[in-house]
């Protein structure tokens, strides 16, 4: 990636995706109302953004943190076109430190390379399942399931179908790992959140 094109795509598609969510919040049916406010839709938004470019890692973990934050500024500007007030400062932290992650794992999904595939592949599939987890169990009062079962199935697919892409047993070790670890952290992560809330 060599121009600034890539850059201002990023960011204004992540403006744009960001404020349609906050509108989308209002006319998503029930089982599909979290796409627009769970941390699996924005990632899931973040890694296509992302993909858009193929880029290089150090690119993807850059596009990937401003990409994040442009989707909750994007979020902030639809709600108060609104006529809601949100303050974004939580989530601009978060995207700041999870943008860089999710940006350079959408890269490594992206590359011809079995190691960051591997690892690209594991922190992706880690988010799905992990956000699945949470939807299921912390908040299953309030939300249809449909959603959370989804992002769920499509995470373990990926878990499944990985392999027969990198078709080694070592990085499909290392795909397993990131995938285990990222969806402990991220669970651990949900449940830190939740208890300050």
């Amino acid at each position: 990636m060599t121009s600034l094109g890539p850059v201002l795509r990023v960011v204004a598609v992540s403006v744009v995706l960001g404020a349609v969510t906050s509108w989308a919040q209002g006319f998503l049916p029930d089982a599909w109302a979290p796409l627009a406010n769970s941390p699996s839709g924005w990632a899931a938004m973040t890694t296509l953004v992302v993909m858009s470019s193929r880029p290089t890692l150090p690119w993807g973990a850059v596009l990937g943190a401003g990409g994040f934050v442009c989707l909750v500024l994007g979020y902030t500007l639809g709600s108060e076109l609104r006529g809601l007030a949100y303050d974004p400062t939580l989530w601009c932290v978060i995207g700041l430190v999870t943008g860089p992650v999710i940006g350079a794992a959408a890269a490594g999904t992206a590359s011809t390379r079995s190691v960051p595939v591997a690892l690209g592949s594991g922190v992706l599939a880690g988010v799905l399942v992990a956000d699945g987890i949470y939807g299921l169990t912390v908040v299953a009062d309030t939300t249809s399931p449909v959603y959370w079962t989804t992002v769920l199935v499509v995470g373990i697919l990926a878990v499944l179908a990985t392999p027969l892409r990198l078709r080694s047993l070592p990085p499909t070790a290392i795909m397993a790992a990131t995938f285990l670890a990222t969806t402990a952290a991220l669970t651990a992560g949900s449940a830190w959140l939740n208890d300050r809330g």
